[in-house]
């Protein structure tokens, strides 16, 4: 399948074509309905966001090492005993100081600093892209669970229907003597089995539905089959080169590579002088406690520049630059891991992928086959030239195949969203989700990121996702057939 077609090109074109369960009406909820519920309520997103929001101000933080610094001290006292027994002593005193810091030069530290805490936000923002791909391909893993647990129930109970309508047919011919007891035995076993199957049926479709709640925020409601899945790349190769440039993980990676070669010259700057102006005002006033001949009060000013030589330092300089080095090793290290990581998965999703399709059309042959087998059987029979151990066995081999063509196209879908997922192709500016404007992480990044004001706080934080409380416990009911 070729890859030059975006993935929003059919979520935007709304649910046309399916991958699961046939075609059907348009139903209350759609895939582009879920994803844009979880791109805007999901907890984990939230906190993803909040958490980049966080490394966003690192940025400022490290900024202000390098701006001037004011700080002011006010101090009163009052002298209960003094060596100066003079009248002219001052009893009390009142002292104040202004302090101004500009830095001039610290070694290339708060330069190296603010870029790397720079190359951070850009490491936040591919995780924050991450953190989008995983929940999303959480989402679609379980809106298929619903439609395949759904599909599957579906299929328990008319294969129960089908044995019990043979149960009831075995004991009438039973009745006649044309069938022994054996045979009502072999039924009876058979019912009982697939009543037991399709009770653990329905209690996987209720546990799909409230994974589904747990990622979505509601209950999922006739859910409508899947569009189908464009972009698709042509070959594995085609996968793992688009992913190399693309993956956000591998992406991060690569921005902490550089994040810590900046961390190792922040910690060379501290063998270097550093170099500032400073200046002050102080003020000292005796408060008319002092004698007529002494000046009650005095202000004074001062300006200059301040010079800091490290001569010694114990080896510690040399042990942080050490320390950085070694962090910026594993980070290499670790963007090498993060590369065979997203080479490993993509081969794997796309060879899934590629064994789900390939199920669906032998399990496709195998349904059609079993049908005809089903009914061949039924038919000999008739002529006693089959048992009813013959017809059950047909049965369920046809209910196999059933199940297992329904699980390939469940399989088959989410191995290609993982893939594209795994290729960086399958976030919320690829899906073209229209509910609401897509989250920027470089809006908040560029509000704070030059702001100088000691009181510029945000408003207290509030949840942002919402709760499922009130929501009801699922089951395994499906719609009437």
């Amino acid at each position: 399948m070729a890859a030059s077609v975006p993935i929003r090109a059919l979520l935007c074109a709304g649910i046309a074509l399916t991958a699961i369960g046939g075609a059907g009406p348009a139903l209350a909820d759609d895939l582009r309905e879920a994803l844009v519920m979880a791109y805007n309520t999901n907890p984990t997103l939230a906190a993803a966001r909040a958490q980049q929001r966080a490394t966003d101000e690192t940025v400022a933080i490290e900024k202000a090492d390098g701006r001037p610094a004011a700080s002011g001290t006010a101090t009163y006292t009052e002298i209960l005993k003094s060596t100066d027994s003079s009248p002219l002593a001052p009893s009390r005193q009142l002292g104040g100081n202004v302090s101004l810091g500009v830095p001039l030069y610290s070694g290339g530290g708060v330069k190296n600093s603010i870029k790397a805490a720079e190359t951070r936000v850009q490491a936040g923002q591919a995780d924050l892209r991450s953190a989008e791909s995983a929940v999303f391909s959480r989402v679609v893993a379980a809106y298929l669970d619903v439609i395949q647990n759904q599909a599957i129930v579906g299929l328990s109970r008319k294969n129960v229907e089908v044995l019990r309508v043979n149960l009831q047919a075995t004991r009438d011919r039973f009745e006649i003597g044309d069938l022994t007891r054996t045979d009502v035995a072999q039924s009876q076993s058979r019912l009982a089995v697939a009543q037991g199957n399709t009770r653990s049926a329905e209690a996987n479709l209720s546990n799909s539905r409230e994974r589904y709640i747990e990622l979505v925020g509601k209950a999922p409601v006739d859910l409508a089959p899947p569009p189908e899945l464009p972009g698709l790349p042509a070959s594995a190769d085609d996968a793992v080169a688009y992913a190399l440039d693309n993956n956000p993980d591998l992406i991060a990676a690569r921005e902490r590579v550089t994040a810590s070669e900046y961390d190792v010259a922040v910690a060379g700057s501290t063998r270097l002088p550093r170099i500032e102006a400073v200046s002050g005002v102080t003020y000292n006033d005796f408060l008319n406690s002092a004698g007529a001949a002494i000046t009650n009060s005095s202000t004074g000013a001062t300006v200059g520049v301040r010079a800091t030589i490290p001569i010694f330092q114990g080896g510690r300089p040399a042990a942080l630059r050490r320390q950085a080095q070694e962090r910026s090793s594993a980070a290499m290290e670790n963007e090498i891991g993060a590369e065979r990581e997203v080479i490993s998965s993509v081969r794997a999703a796309w060879s899934s992928w590629q064994a789900a399709n390939e199920i669906i059309v032998s399990s496709q042959t195998a349904v059609e086959a079993a049908q005809l087998s089903l009914e061949g059987v039924r038919a000999e029979n008739t002529v006693g030239n089959r048992t009813i151990l013959d017809i059950l066995n047909a049965e369920q081999e046809l209910l196999n195949a059933q199940v297992q063509l329904v699980t390939a196209r469940r399989n088959a879908y989410v191995a290609g969203f993982t893939l594209l997922a795994t290729m960086g192709k399958a976030e919320a500016r690829d899906l073209g989700l229209d509910g609401g404007v897509l989250y920027d992480p470089d809006t908040h990044y560029n509000a704070v990121k030059g702001k100088w004001f000691d009181w510029d706080d945000n408003p207290a934080p509030t949840p942002k996702s919402t709760r499922t409380v009130d929501t009801k416990a699922q089951d395994g009911s499906i719609p009437a057939q």
